[in-house]
C-alpha cells in the first residue's frame, strides 16, 4: 500500500505539490492525471526517492520514502520500478542486455539472469528480438524493451510516466493492453501519469486528478464519469453542446445496464413528453461502455422528467455548457 500523507514540494518560491493525501492499494491500477505543470510527474518521482519532498510523509509498504539513505533507496528501488516517455535503453547492447542489465548489477548468476530475460522476453512479446539492437526496433517495441526491463527484479509497484505519450494510437492501444494484463498476472500495482483521459478511461480502475499542485478529485473512473464534477469538465475541455434556445438540458448518463440501454425510449412513452437531442457520446471505460446523452426538454416538463429519472435510478445532471474560450484564456494568463 502506498499512502501519503500532507505531501508539499517546492522548486524555489514556486509551490509544485500542496497538502496531497491520497492512498492507493496493493494490486490497483491507478491514474495521476493533470495538464502539463500540474505536479503529477513530480509526485511520481517523490514515491521512489527521485524527488525529495519539503514536509508530509509518503509511505511504501510501510516505509518512509525520505527517512532512506544511499543504501536504503537502493534496495527500496528494487521494488519500485519505473517506465518513461521516452525509452531509456542502451544503444550499443542488445535487446537481451538491456533487460538482463538490472540483474547483472545485482550480481544475479548467469542461469537466474538467463532465465528471467527469457521469461521477461516472453511476457511482453519480444522473443524474437533478443539478439537485436535497440536502433532497429519500432517505439512500441522499445517501450516492451524498457518494461521487461523494470520488471527484471520483480518489483511490487511499476511506476509509468507518460510512457505511451510518443506512441501512435495503435501502438499505445497495445501497451495498455500488456500493462494491464501485468497487473492481472502478476499482481504488480501500476501507478500511471498522463494527460490523456482515454489511457486513464482504458487502463486504471482510480484516478486522482491534480490542478497546480493541488489535489482536485479522486475517486474510481466510472463513478467521476457518471457523476461528471466540474474538475473533470475542465481537465478534458472537450467540445460542448451550445446552450438550448428554447427549454432546458438535462445530461442523462448511461451504463450497459439494461434500464439505461431503455431510457430514451421510455420516457417518450411513458411520460409523453417531446424533447430533442443536443449531443452526445459513448465511450469504454475499462470492461465497461459508458455514454451520455444531452436532451432538450420544453421547460413545463423537465420536474417530471427529473422526478422519473430518479425513480427509474438512472443518473442525470441538468447541463452547464463550459465557457471553453474563458479557460483557455485563464491558462495562457496562468502560463
Amino acid at each position: 500500500m502506498i499512502e501519503i500523507n500532507g505531501v508539499q514540494k517546492s522548486f524555489g518560491d514556486l509551490k509544485v505539490l500542496e497538502d496531497i493525501n491520497l492512498k492507493i492499494e496493493d494490486g490497483d491500477i491507478y491514474g495521476l492525471v493533470g495538464k502539463s505543470g500540474a505536479g503529477k510527474s513530480t509526485l511520481l518521482r517523490c514515491l521512489n526517492g527521485l524527488e525529495t519532498y519539503d514536509s508530509g510523509s509518503i509511505k511504501v509498504n510501510g516505509i518512509e520514502v525520505k527517512e532512506l539513505d544511499k543504501k536504503g533507496l537502493r534496495l527500496f528501488r528494487k521494488d519500485i520500478a519505473m517506465i518513461f516517455q521516452h525509452f531509456p535503453l542502451m544503444s550499443r547492447k542488445t535487446v537481451y542486455d538491456n533487460i538482463a542489465f538490472p540483474m547483472r548489477n545485482w550480481k544475479y548468476d548467469k542461469a537466474q539472469i538467463d532465465k528471467r530475460v527469457r521469461e521477461l522476453a516472453e511476457i511482453v512479446g519480444i522473443t524474437d528480438k533478443l539478439k537485436m539492437k535497440p536502433n532497429v526496433l519500432s517505439g512500441g517495441q522499445k517501450q516492451r524493451v524498457a518494461i521487461a526491463r523494470a520488471l527484471s527484479m520483480e518489483p511490487k509497484t511499476l511506476l509509468s510516466d507518460e510512457s505511451t505519450s510518443a506512441l501512435d494510437p495503435g501502438t499505445t492501444a497495445s501497451i495498455l493492453r500488456l500493462l494491464r494484463r501485468i497487473n492481472e498476472e502478476l499482481g504488480i500495482t501500476i501507478i500511471v501519469v498522463t494527460h490523456q483521459m482515454s489511457v486513464i478511461r482504458e487502463l486504471c480502475r482510480n484516478v486522482s486528478l491534480l490542478e497546480k499542485g493541488k489535489l482536485v478529485l479522486s475517486g474510481p473512473v466510472n463513478e467521476l464519469f457518471l457523476s461528471q464534477p466540474d474538475a473533470l469538465r475542465r481537465f478534458m475541455m472537450e467540445d460542448d453542446v451550445p446552450p438550448a434556445a428554447n427549454g432546458e438540458e438535462i445530461q442523462v448518463m448511461l451504463t450497459d445496464d439494461d434500464k439505461s440501454k431503455k431510457i430514451l425510449s421510455k420516457i417518450s412513452k411513458d411520460l409523453g413528453v417531446e424533447f430533442s437531442v443536443a449531443g452526445g457520446k459513448i465511450e469504454r471505460y475499462r470492461d465497461q461502455q459508458l455514454g451520455s446523452m444531452v436532451l432538450v426538454f420544453a421547460q413545463e416538463d423537465v420536474e417530471r422528467v427529473c422526478n422519473y429519472l430518479d425513480a427509474k435510478g438512472i443518473v442525470w445532471h441538468r447541463y452547464t455548457p463550459l465557457n471553453i474560450e474563458k479557460l483557455q484564456e485563464e491558462e495562457e494568463e496562468d502560463a
